[in-house]
């Protein structure tokens, strides 16, 4: 699939953005077409290789209606993480790598909870804020809200299933 500048996407693992241009540039001697994509979310600006686009990943962002669908799933989403450190970790390693929106709500949604009753690992730590960057640029980008705003509902579902 071919996206043109303007087009909202996600690159799994990074999070979702907009294709700012589409640029030749000269790697390691090999000359390629990039899209050069920002994600709001970490103010992070990437290039990804036309031609490797769809195998890394690549693809179109939630529409407005997903997104909705998405913050329902983040409030019932159920909360079951093995209580095996290294097993969690690598379960969960592969939902964010997937790239499905949904897994990511899953990791997001226990590692919080997690965070709160308990405290997490430097390496939980690390991932959750991995994570959430995902979900909550894509949910940014989707809304067409600010990051604080999505945070703000994520937290309050937290604190409401804590209460």
């Amino acid at each position: 699939m071919q996206y043109q500048i303007g087009s909202k996407v996600v690159y799994p693992m990074h999070g979702a953005g907009v294709i700012e241009a589409i640029e030749e540039r000269e790697i390691m001697g090999v000359k390629q077409n990039y899209y050069i994509m920002r994600i709001p979310v970490g103010d992070m600006k990437v290039m990804v290789p036309m031609l490797t686009a769809e195998e890394i990943g690549l693809r179109d962002v939630i529409d407005e209606a997903e997104a909705d669908r998405v913050l329902s799933e983040f409030k019932a989403c159920p909360v079951v993480m093995d209580s095996n450190w290294n097993k969690r970790y690598r379960e969960n390693m592969e939902r964010i790598k997937s790239g499905n929106i949904y897994d990511v709500v899953y990791v997001v949604k226990n590692l919080m909870l997690r965070d709160k009753a308990r405290g997490l690992s430097t390496g939980e730590r690390k991932m959750l804020s991995n994570a959430k960057q995902i979900l909550v640029s894509e949910l940014v980008v989707a809304k067409a809200k600010k990051q604080h705003e999505i945070e703000q509902v994520m937290n309050d579902i937290i604190e409401a299933e804590l209460a």
